[in-house]
């Protein structure tokens, strides 16, 4: 299969995939995946460490379905998470483990296929790219002076992509009806909501392994038909944002990006999708949890976390901090030190100032359980900060975000 993706394969297309999809050699690397991303369990209850208990019966149990063309995905649970800030929560779909080793599998056979075709500017859920590259990328078109961005948001895109268009891109390059109909089957299968069960006519579940390839697939010719007009988008999933050098050429960006929309059954959300200007003080863009922000004093573009992220991670440390809390400071301590290292590894490059308001309001709260703790009323202030100094905190090893900071600039700053 390598060698064909080097050489071409006839006319382009793939007639003979399901034999690699049910080798079990591919579903045991799949359930791999699926064990690394752990994840809660489906509609059957059965969790990943108790299908990896009988691993090998499951395998061969889903090697001779697939084989015989037996397979038939279960339904889908369909929970809600938290949007920061928002009323309206995200919609997760998640399938059982034994799905999940099925898409993973899936994915594990024709990614290989597409990923010769995605665009540069791609790079949500592809091999050997991240988050991050996109970050970097939009920093480097800033500082080249590319300042006049739009902010892309495609209106629930993963709860409105069609289902025929999408099976359209796949068959460009999959001729195999065996993989065609199971690809199908995964985006019509049920989905069970408060104890009901429907069926989707369009759109693909968030949660499961093989819908962000799906997601790429739809909105690839989108990226190309951008670059073929001289535009550069920077592409996260469904995220994107393309920097653009001057305001009349971020205006046919929102043009293009219109017309393909309506052409494609998606609608852009009409006040998240914008052309900011980032030469003006003030002005800012959100991108995968980062602000890009020119500030009001100097006018100096800068990272920060966003305000949803930043309220996020304060719900997050809250709950450990009330002032009726029983717990000791050291045990306090050790629960905050389970959120902060993994929250700062993301948002490290962020500038100096966005971790300031965090420590201080962490210390501040630790102030106000050890205030209440000598019959004291009202949060930490005036004295307790004499009482209990920074360095009080740093002893018991709590986790400072400046520190970490200053850590991660001083090899950037020789």
């Amino acid at each position: 299969m390598l060698a064909a993706l080097e050489e071409g394969v006839r006319g382009g297309k793939w007639f003979s995939l399901i034999d690699k999809v049910h080798r079990p050699a591919n579903l045991r690397a799949a359930y791999r995946k699926v064990a690394a991303n752990d994840g809660a369990a489906g509609v059957d209850h059965v969790s990943v460490k108790a299908f990896g208990e009988r691993l090998e019966a499951e395998i061969e149990r889903l090697h001779e379905a697939l084989r015989k063309r037996d397979y038939q995905p279960s339904a889908i649970r369909r929970t809600y998470i938290e949007k920061p800030g928002k009323r309206e929560k995200r919609p997760l779909g998640i399938p059982t483990v034994r799905d999940r080793v099925v898409q993973s599998a899936v994915r594990q056979v024709i990614e290989p296929i597409f990923e010769r075709e995605l665009a540069e500017g791609s790079y949500g859920f592809r091999p050997g790219r991240g988050c991050k590259d996109a970050l970097r990328e939009l920093d480097r078109r800033l500082k080249e002076g590319d300042l006049q961005v739009v902010e892309v948001d495609i209106r629930k895109f993963f709860d409105t992509l069609d289902h025929g268009r999408l099976m359209e891109r796949v068959r460009e390059r999959v001729a195999d009806g065996n993989v065609l109909a199971l690809i199908r089957a995964m985006l019509t299968q049920g989905v069970m909501e408060q104890g009901r069960e429907w069926v989707p006519e369009e759109g693909a579940p968030q949660g499961g392994p093989l819908s962000p390839l799906l997601a790429n697939i739809y909105l690839n010719p989108l990226d190309h038909r951008l670059q073929a007009e001289g535009l550069r988008p920077i592409r996260y999933a469904d995220d994107m944002v393309i920097p653009c050098r001057t305001l009349q050429e971020a205006e046919r960006a929102l043009a293009l990006l219109r017309e393909w929309m309506d052409a494609n059954g998606l609608k852009l959300h009409p006040e998240k999708t914008r052309s900011v200007d980032l030469s003006q003080r003030g002005a800012y863009v959100d991108f995968l949890g980062y602000r890009f922000k020119r500030t009001k004093g100097k006018g100096r573009l800068g990272r920060w976390p966003s305000p949803n992220n930043v309220k996020r991670l304060r719900g997050n440390l809250k709950r450990h901090l009330r002032r009726a809390n029983g717990k000791s400071i050291e045990e306090i301590i050790r629960l905050l030190n389970r959120s902060l290292p993994g929250w700062f590894e993301y948002f490290k490059h962020a500038s100096h100032p966005a971790f300031e308001g965090i420590d201080g309001w962490v210390r501040m709260r630790l102030r106000s359980i050890l205030r209440k703790r000598r019959h004291g009323k009202g949060r930490g202030r005036g004295s307790d900060h004499q009482r209990w100094p920074n360095a009080y905190f740093a002893e018991r090893g709590l986790f400072s975000l400046c520190a970490a900071h200053a850590t991660v600039r001083q090899p950037a700053q020789r």
